[in-house]
């Protein structure tokens, strides 16, 4: 017994003196060994408090901490309804990042943040579900952030105290949190890049185009920007009205219901949210005196971004976004499933029927709705929810002078991270199916073939290239064979990932060509389009293609 307490003693004498402690204003931090790789773990540092006498609205500093903080739990999340367990949870104690910083530096390191995806619903940044080991070990620092979600993050109320996008504004405390500080943990504050992908990526969008300070140096915007449908929202002083009389408590005053619902338990709030399909989005807001915003203007107005001049961009979808949905929505109600019927969200109600025939023969012809003609309906999903929508992202972001390189993840394999978890075999990279070639995640334990981790090598040494210098490619070697040019409005170059690296022009630029014709006579400018003298040129094109 003796002996084992000796053991015992000396693991924990080991652990505690291979722990980096780091001196912030705020008191010491103390971080761990990672056991995958040579890096240092900084989990769940506080960068912000929730309010608890005002949950729903602007975050608190963080006080100083008493003794040494123990950065050593990546588990905390903020309240919401999980994706994978459908379990409601969390904490509001959640506005946490987590830095993870190779043991061998010896200068100061670019840094590269991330803000996860989840519809603004769900999700959270820990190491469990994006670890670092891949791509830190490319001599790079990654921070990764939780921020509030659901009701808590995207309540966008005509009040000061709730007056929106808290979600947008945690992030935006997070950033100015890692501008300050990383330099402590070896980081170069003066080389960030920014990186979100789905829900993360509008996130990242939106913070090029808010009026805040431009707190990085470049930014990568992975499958999901602005222009993706159902990203922005108005104002709306019913939600805890609602929220408030659906948990017992009848009011028509605001104020009220917000003070009945901060004592309630954030599972309930959750799950009344969840009952009533509450949309987590972008708002634009009202200006208040003495209260910070984050956006009070429609982006889709917005016809170029100042902080996107000179700024290096990564931009890019996957080949197939929407193919999970498609899939399962076609085979578990194959009748019923109507994909284009979602057009209606966006065509006035007198021009449905013609916009309805138009777009399903485009795509489908007079073919009947089936799994015969799947790829098709991929296709279609795919387009107007996330590629031509990202496309619109890629051409303003050019228009405002930005450095952009542009891809398209087309390669299906053993770390496709949403079909492997949904066993779906069929070909294209669905949403979120690149995020396995990044990151380390417990999705993808023990998966992947020799040829998956070449295609992983190759994005997480790109990616880090681009941290590093700005550019993916700077030169050509065994694993990056290919230079990776820059788009321009002109010559709208892309880097196609698969299994082996190819370069293309314009993707998808026949349905795109097609899109702008629809957009342009259907939509009634409720989205701002560009390139005018593109759309006249495909014309002849595409009504040739529709007849």
């Amino acid at each position: 017994m003796s002996f084992t307490i000796t053991l015992v003693l000396l693991l924990i004498q080991r652990v505690c003196s291979d722990s980096p402690i780091i001196e912030t204003p705020w008191g010491r931090i103390r971080g761990m060994p990672a056991d995958d790789g040579d890096y240092n773990m900084f989990l769940g540092i506080p960068y912000a408090r929730v309010d608890p006498d005002n949950p729903f609205g602007a975050a608190k500093p963080v006080p100083k901490f008493t003794g040494i903080f123990e950065a050593n739990n990546g588990t905390t999340i903020c309240p919401q309804r999980e994706e994978d367990s459908n379990e409601i949870r969390g904490t509001l104690d959640c506005l946490v990042l987590h830095i993870y910083v190779p043991e061998i530096a010896k200068n100061k390191l670019p840094v590269l943040v991330f803000i996860h995806g989840g519809f603004h619903d769900f999700g959270e940044g820990g190491p469990e579900t994006y670890g670092p080991k891949y791509l830190v070990r490319h001599g790079i620092i990654v921070v990764s952030i939780n921020y509030r979600l659901g009701p808590y993050g995207f309540m966008c109320l005509d009040i000061p105290e709730v007056s929106g996008n808290q979600g947008f504004k945690d992030q935006t405390m997070a950033l100015r949190w890692i501008r300050e500080n990383i330099e402590l943990f070896g980081g170069d504050s003066n080389k960030i890049t920014l990186y979100g992908q789905s829900s993360g990526a509008v996130s990242v969008e939106f913070h090029l185009l808010s009026e805040n300070e431009k707190l990085y140096n470049q930014a990568i915007v992975q499958s999901g920007g602005t222009y993706v449908s159902k990203t922005t929202k108005s104002t709306n002083n019913t939600l805890p009205l609602l929220l408030a009389s659906d948990l017992g408590f009848k009011t028509y005053d605001v104020h009220k219901a917000l003070a009945y619902l901060k004592g309630i338990e954030v599972e309930r709030v959750i799950e009344s949210a969840t009952k009533f399909k509450i949309q987590s989005s972008a708002c634009i807001e009202k200006k208040f005196n003495g209260v910070e915003g984050f956006l009070y203007v429609d982006p889709i107005t917005i016809k170029t971004l100042p902080k996107t001049k000179n700024l290096p961009l990564l931009v890019g979808i996957t080949n197939a976004e929407r193919l999970l949905i498609v899939f399962k929505r076609l085979t578990k109600n194959p009748l019923g499933y109507d994909p284009f019927r979602d057009l209606e969200s966006y065509v006035p109600q007198h021009k449905m029927s013609q916009a309805y025939d138009i777009v399903r023969r485009f795509y489908i012809g007079d073919a009947p709705i089936s799994t015969e003609v799947l790829q098709e309906l991929i296709d279609f999903d795919s387009d107007f929810k996330y590629a031509y929508p990202s496309e619109q992202s890629v051409i303003r972001f050019l228009k405002s002078g930005a450095k952009l390189y542009h891809f398209m993840f087309s390669y299906s394999g053993g770390r496709n991270q949403l079909k492997v978890r949904d066993n779906i075999t069929i070909g294209g990279a669905a949403h979120s199916d690149d995020v396995g070639y990044i990151f380390k995640t417990k999705r993808l334990r023990g998966k992947g073939s020799d040829v998956d981790f070449l295609v992983l090598d190759r994005m997480t040494k790109m990616w880090a290239n681009f941290v590093k210098y700005g550019n993916p490619t700077p030169e050509i070697t065994e694993l990056l064979p290919i230079a990776w040019p820059v788009a321009t409005t002109q010559q709208l170059n892309y880097l196609n990932i698969d299994q082996e690296l190819s370069l293309g022009m314009r993707p998808f630029h026949n349905r795109f060509a097609f899109w702008d014709l629809f957009y342009l006579h259907y939509v009634n400018s409720a989205r701002v389009f560009n390139n005018i003298n593109l759309i006249l040129l495909f014309v002849l094109g595409v009504l040739h293609c529709i007849v």
